[in-house]
């Protein structure tokens, strides 16, 4: 997908969309322009409800790296699940998406990463090369890195990567010597998990 320059699109929803504005160089060039904002800078238009919703769906749709088309789907889906609040589906489909968890499992420092790791056919579910990032997982699906990549230089010092990489959700089993994930539940959205406001989407795309 197609994004554009990223600190321009960070500084305009929030500097969690992507790793590359979680860094020093983000973050001293954002306060020097917050320095510039009294020498004649104009500051920024209160936004409307919808100016806000909209921000929310950009933001949720440039973190997990979902064009505009698919993502309205993926909404329109998650608010036909029966017996499912719309919210708690949406989060389940999108960190069930194939490339979410290759990131979730630190196995890509991001989500572009992994989803070209998938793309290139490095990642395998249930011993299948997969090769479509969207490919939604489900429990007792088996993730693994293809025979043939180990020795790619993804996967060099994964130990390492993986420790630095934070903590694995609760719904992946990860056999780390064996380089194999279960998925052993389902995502389920917790108190201060995620900054995502999906009711806020989900209202977006009901108008």
């Amino acid at each position: 997908m197609k994004t554009g320059p990223k600190f321009k699109i960070c500084r305009r929803l929030g500097s969690d969309i992507y790793e590359k504005c979680q860094t020093q160089k983000y973050i001293l060039s954002e306060s020097k322009k917050s320095r510039n904002i009294g020498k004649g800078k104009k500051r920024r238009k209160v936004l409307s409800d919808y100016g806000k919703q909209l921000l929310e769906k950009q933001k949720v749709r440039f973190t997990y790296g979902i064009s505009e088309k698919q993502f309205k789907n993926i909404v329109k889906e998650a608010v036909s699940k029966k017996g499912k609040e719309a919210k708690e589906a949406l989060y389940e489909i999108l960190e069930s998406r194939l490339d979410n968890t290759v990131y979730r499992l630190s196995l890509a420092p991001s989500r572009r990463m992994a989803r070209q790791m998938v793309s290139h056919g490095h990642i395998t579910v249930d011993g299948r090369k997969v090769t479509i990032p969207s490919f939604g997982l489900r429990k007792g699906h088996k993730i693994s890195i293809r025979e043939g990549s180990k020795n790619k230089g993804f996967f060099v010092n994964l130990d390492e990567k993986i420790k630095d990489g934070g903590a694995i959700p609760a719904w992946i089993k990860f056999d780390l010597p064996k380089r194999e994930a279960l998925i052993s539940g389902r995502p389920k959205m917790s108190a201060g998990e995620s900054l995502l406001d999906l009711n806020t989407v989900i209202e977006f795309y009901s108008k």
